[in-house]
């Protein structure tokens, strides 16, 4: 607060405690409040309040949100904040996230109200981006100090923010710098103030060295004083960035002292589509796959698949051993059978040495032999569209081949002894779930067939739909990442030449496609195919993929055996992926690996629990060591709680949650004969019981001139700046990943009628001779 709404705060202070709050402080020295576990954010429309929003959303963090620009917003007083139930005092929130320290220049009875209750209660307040002022403890940016972009900063936790709230960090908070002619972020590097009141301190959580001297700044500091505690952010940041993603779970920890519902994990999952089958090969001269219907009509197919041999299973194995990761495989048994007959063989080694090894692996149908399970392919046209019968209507496969593909598979898994998921399923380009503009609809036929042979979990595309949803009465989907790891490469070149196909302008020789939407890119030059995936592709696609395991985002990758095949291509990333990570998280914060089932039930948790707390059907309080919470039946509660916290049933206690970032948290439901989670923290979780608050306590912070508002946006944090022309995420590009999102023709392709071609979907891969037509794969 500046000089004049301190004087404000503490003529008012009197008032309220002698109103709303004299209840609470009646019963300050004896019993502790109850304070409800729901975060308030005070919005002013910014990129950092929006971040921190985003974050207690995606927990599942209950939070209420009052917007500064609506003219009919609550006003903030005491009654609002505070009241009494069943005789005890009650705190409505647990935090209050607010753009700054004080966004109500013309209101300073709401801000009294604000920090007269956060000092009751023992509320935090969030700063979310504010300017390093006398305000906020902190010196101004200046002698010495920083004022500016932040691009490519290298920033630190301190040793009080390793001790404290980001104790799973190992030290290192990069900026990103994404576009060298975008500013993507802004801040003030400043040191704390020498001298505080009494009772007042500073603490550095976060910072960086200021430019040209000895000193570091702080970033992200606690400011103790007048009994509150904010958490002091002088950069702004959206909530894509890296550098926000790595401290967003400790924000939410520290304005929570710990404990609140919901809770966040970093998940990362790889499925391995097509094992056992084989890939169609990019061709770099045509610029278009062979035997796909994305290239030129009358091209020949080259028949040169891609199929992993028994070395790439050995490596595969081994590799997953070096870097403790597990892969899921999605296999397709006729793709072994095929290839037998094609050899005139009886044995597949790379089979026999998969199922030899098959518990390195998490194992999921993908049908036995991929064919296309949506409506009937009209491939005579170029984009390919749905065939209609005399009557108009489209014509479907029918339940009989869509069930029997998924029987078989594993009737094949069973004869050859691999244990598979009996409840997991990925379909060949996930096809028969709607495939937007051909498909407006699944196929009538899946649902059915996916029900009769017991499938819970079914894979979707996350970049055509992100959420899990409902197929028929007993299925929900798993949205997929596509990598931008192709299907049909099995080579750095191959990759390399089809990226620059798709990411650049056709004045640069690329198929102009990235030139065709307002929020796609081009390259600015074609990659060097020989240097391009290392030096290129490799980091951004690990970037982009980090951005999305540090996101509490369980939706696994996929990529495809060929990527595993000749080159190994996709170890690079998942090297550099795993890397990152374990070079920025300490040991107590690992990679959660789920596999479908359990990312299913994961998603299939919080859309439960999402859709009580919208509709207030949630209530979670603490009151002392004891957190009570009440929702409908059925549906189990998420939480984070302290290192040492029981779930306390109708007789004793039990275990709850498992440990995670410091912290414990998880699902949990009511015990035997127990309509609520009642959760015991440990001794000395609680915070100490609210002292009264004198009435001059307002008055107490250092006095400071106060100058108009200081604080920067750059463009490249209100829009945010994508990673590379392959991301997705941060705004509506479409996918331009064969087989996922747009498709991307090849050369000379036009929308005309083109000759028909092989539709029945993958064969078996592997090496066959020139001319046949088994052995190979066409789609993705």
């Amino acid at each position: 607060m500046g000089r004049a709404t301190r004087r404000v705060a503490a003529c008012a202070a009197a008032v309220l405690l002698a109103g709303g709050l004299q209840t609470t402080l009646a019963h300050a020295d004896t019993t502790p409040p109850r304070i409800d576990l729901t975060v308030l954010v005070i919005d002013d429309g910014g990129p950092a309040v929006a971040a921190i929003t985003a974050e207690l959303k995606s927990q599942g963090t209950p939070y209420k949100v009052v917007t500064l620009s609506d003219t009919g917003r609550p006003v903030i007083t005491s009654a609002f904040l505070s009241d009494t139930v069943n005789g005890l005092p009650r705190g409505k929130f647990q935090g209050i996230v607010m753009p700054n320290e004080n966004p109500f220049p013309n209101s300073a009875a709401e801000m009294t109200a604000i920090a007269t209750y956060e000092a009751a209660f023992n509320v935090r307040q969030i700063d979310a981006y504010t300017w390093a002022s006398p305000a906020v403890g902190l010196n101004y940016a200046q002698n010495p100090g920083f004022v500016g972009t932040l691009d490519g900063f290298q920033a630190a936790t301190t040793a009080a923010g390793t001790s404290g709230p980001f104790g799973y960090l190992k030290g290192s908070v990069p900026f990103e710098d994404n576009d060298p002619n975008v500013n993507e972020s802004y801040g003030y590097l400043a040191t704390p103030l020498a001298s505080l009141p009494a009772g007042a301190s500073f603490t550095p959580l976060v910072d960086a060295p200021i430019p040209s001297t000895t000193s570091r700044g702080s970033l992200v500091g606690e400011y103790t004083h007048d009994g509150r505690k904010e958490l002091v952010v002088t950069f702004v940041y959206n909530q894509y960035q890296q550098q926000y993603r790595l401290l967003a779970r400790g924000m939410v920890d520290w304005i929570t002292q710990g404990v609140h519902l919901g809770y966040d994990r970093n998940y990362f999952a790889t499925h391995v589509d097509d094992v056992f089958l084989a890939d169609d090969r990019w061709s770099t001269t045509l610029k278009c796959t062979p035997g796909d219907v994305t290239c030129p009509p009358g091209t020949p197919d080259t028949a040169n698949p891609i199929r992993m041999t028994q070395a790439d299973a050995q490596f595969l194995k081994q590799w997953q051993t070096t870097n403790n990761f597990t892969l899921d495989m999605l296999f397709n048994g006729g793709g072994s059978e095929d290839w037998k007959a094609d050899h005139q063989a009886t044995v597949d080694p790379t089979a026999g040495q998969m199922i030899t090894d098959q518990t390195s692996y998490r194992w999921v149908n993908h049908t036995y032999s991929h064919p296309y399970l949506g409506c009937l392919q009209d491939v005579t046209v170029v984009p390919w569209r749905c065939t209609k019968d005399a009557a108009g209507n489209t014509v479907w496969v029918d339940y009989n081949t869509i069930s029997t593909q998924i029987k078989n598979n594993f009737d094949w898994a069973t004869r050859n002894g691999l244990r598979v998921d009996p409840q997991a399923l990925v379909t060949g380009e996930h096809s028969g779930l709607l495939t937007a503009p051909q498909e407006t609809s699944d196929n009538p036929n899946l649902a059915p067939a996916l029900a009769a042979n017991g499938i819970k979990f079914t894979g979707s595309d996350a970049s055509r739909e992100a959420a899990q949803r409902p197929v028929g009465p007993s299925t929900l989907t798993v949205p997929r990442y596509p990598m931008n790891v192709f299907y049909n490469a099995g080579s750095a070149v191959e990759e390399t030449d089809e990226y620059n196909w798709i990411y650049t302008s056709k004045a640069n020789g690329g198929s102009g496609v990235c030139e065709n939407n307002a929020n796609s890119t081009c390259l600015p030059q074609p990659l060097n195919t020989t240097t391009g995936y290392q030096s290129y592709i490799v980091p951004l696609e690990a970037r982009i993929d980090l951005g999305h395991v540090l996101n509490n985002d369980p939706r696994p990758h996929f990529v495809h055996q060929s990527n595993l095949s000749e080159d190994r291509i996709l170890y690079p990333v998942l090297e550099k992926i795993l890397g990152t990570y374990r070079s920025l998280h300490a040991d107590n914060t690992p990679i959660v690996n789920l596999s479908e089932r359990e990312i299913g039930q994961e998603f299939q948790k919080r859309g439960a629990w999402n859709t009580a707390v919208a509709a207030g059907q949630v209530t979670g309080y603490r009151i002392g060591n004891t957190v009570t919470v009440n929702a409908p039946a059925g549906v189990q509660v998420q939480a984070t709680m302290p290192t040492g916290t029981a779930q306390q049933l109708a007789i004793g206690t039990t275990a709850f949650g498992s440990a995670y970032a410091g912290n414990l948290s998880g699902w949990v439901a009511p015990g035997p004969m127990q309509t609520s989670v009642v959760l015991q923290l440990p001794s000395g979780a609680a915070p100490a019981a609210p002292a009264a608050v004198a009435p001059s306590i307002a008055a107490k912070s250092v006095p400071a001139p106060a100058p108009a508002d200081k604080k920067v946006v750059p463009q490249g944090v209100a829009t945010p700046v994508p990673v590379g022309p392959s991301d997705t995420a941060r705004g509506a590009t479409p996918s331009l990943v064969p087989g996922s999102g747009t498709p991307v023709p090849g050369k000379g392709v036009v929308a005309k009628a083109a000759d028909a071609r092989d539709t029945r979907g993958k064969a078996s891969g592997g090496t066959a001779s020139r001319g046949t037509t088994t052995g190979r794969s066409g789609n993705r």
